[in-house]
């Protein structure tokens, strides 16, 4: 739990410690979901709980002291010895207190060693669950960025053509345009007005769905700044699934399962051992028919339990231990191909994702050039409207083309990291810092 820890005060230090909502920044948005997430709180509940397997199980092992006491009424008849007849009522009452302390429980002892094995399972689940919440939160953070990207990309785009159906209505009104032109300007105006309405619904979606983690309305949100394309670090697959393999949370809580259900078998197993227990007991019982009589005892006693026969359960728990832990051998191995898996598909992206920024990038610039010059050239006779509609569109699609690439990027940043083990506030962090802030914001 140390990672965890030293994460979770980072994140704090880092934003605050107490907020009503969270601020623009992702950092902010985090905090307010570590304070508000349900499944992050579950875990977190589920390991504190765990907490207490480990000295549940020690107690069987430490003395247990009981007391009992009796008040009652007891009636009696008596008669046949030494000539007594006796017929009568009487009160009685009894104390007790007995000490126990186990000499030799096997199973108990096995007990505890799977009281620390539980909880090693339930901190990675709650580490797995805080990093899993950390990239729902990145993810949710930029999908609204990227939708109000796209948004003002197609609210560009209408004004485009709006000016180009203009120009068209225009040009047909002093007779050097054609009817066919204003048509297809206007199909096109249409069909950007239709994509603006779509955007304007996704931006409330991802806005939704940021806010159903942070608990909090979303409020102005800080844009992404210059992003270098940056690929895998180190550029090794094999050192990254090297990494993932070993700390992964998920491969970690598989193994702290498997140690479980191994010892799971021992527990069954040690069924057949005997038990010792030192017991001490101390008891005072008053009330009889006779009167005068009263009872005062105290005693030692080394007592041995051993199982004989108890109707095949003890073979029964064995077997069925047995198969339970081969059945989570089998999970651990099908948690590490996954993690093998996801991992090199995380690298892979990742890599990709540079390239496929670098060239969107290069298209969006060559889009503008195409279209300035298609401008130019429609304004001296050179080439048509739709030239220019047809340019005008292959330039928006290559903005939207370049907003999906850079937030790709940046998401299968910690993505790899993610799907490492490794994902953590600095990381968080580095994202952040990607993100204008709010004075460059307004300037730009």
């Amino acid at each position: 739990m140390k990672r965890l820890a030293i994460a979770c005060c980072t994140i704090w230090v880092t934003v605050g410690a107490s907020a009503p909502g969270f601020g623009e920044d992702l950092l902010s948005a985090y905090q307010q979901a570590w304070r508000t997430d349900p499944a992050l709180a579950q875990a977190r509940a589920q390991w504190q709980a765990a907490l207490q397997d480990r000295p549940l199980a020690r107690s069987a092992l430490l003395p247990h002291l009981g007391a009992s006491a009796s008040v009652g009424y007891n009636t009696g008849s008596f008669a046949g010895f030494a000539g007594l007849d006796i017929n009568k009522g009487y009160y009685s009452d009894s104390y007790s207190v007995t000490l126990t302390q186990s000499v030799f429980d096997g199973q108990s002892l096995v007990a505890l060693r799977q009281a620390s094995s539980q909880i090693q399972a339930q901190a990675a689940a709650l580490l797995y669950a805080e990093q899993d919440l950390a990239l729902r939160v990145a993810k949710a953070y930029f999908a609204v960025l990227e939708a109000q990207a796209q948004e003002r990309i197609a609210q560009r785009q209408q004004d485009l053509l709006q000016s180009i159906y203009r120009q068209t209505e225009a040009a047909l009104r002093i007779g050097t345009g054609d009817i066919i032109a204003v048509r297809e300007a206007k199909a096109r105006l249409d069909a950007a007005q239709s994509d603006l309405i779509q955007t304007q619904n996704a931006l409330l979606v991802a806005q939704k769905g940021l806010e159903r983690l942070t608990h909090a309305p979303v409020g102005s949100l800080r844009e992404l700044g210059e992003v270098t394309p940056r690929g895998p670090q180190p550029d090794d697959m094999d050192a990254w699934v090297q990494v993932a393999l070993r700390s992964q949370p998920l491969v970690q809580e598989a193994e702290a399962q498997l140690r479980v259900a191994q010892e799971q078998v021992l527990y069954a197993q040690r069924a057949r051992w005997p038990k010792l227990d030192l017991q001490g007991i101390a008891q005072h019982v008053h009330g009889s028919p006779f009167p005068g009589f009263n009872e005062n005892q105290a005693g030692v006693s080394l007592n041995l339990r051993m199982p004989i026969y108890q109707g095949g359960s003890i073979s029964s728990g064995v077997q069925k231990a047995q198969a339970q832990g081969m059945a989570q051998a089998e999970h651990l191995g099908s948690v590490r191909d996954q993690v093998r898996l996801d991992t090199q598909t995380a690298f892979l992206n990742l890599r990709d994702s540079v390239a496929q920024l670098t060239a969107a990038k290069e298209a969006k610039r060559s889009a503008k050039i195409s279209l300035e010059g298609t401008r130019k050239g429609y304004e001296v006779g050179t080439r048509s409207i739709i030239d220019l509609l047809q340019t005008a569109t292959d330039y928006i699609r290559a903005e939207q083309d370049y907003q999906l690439a850079l937030y790709r990027q940046v998401l299968a940043r910690v993505q790899l990291k993610f799907a490492a083990g490794e994902l953590d506030a600095s990381d968080l962090q580095a994202l952040n810092g990607l993100l204008q802030p709010s004075s460059t914001k307004a300037q730009s």
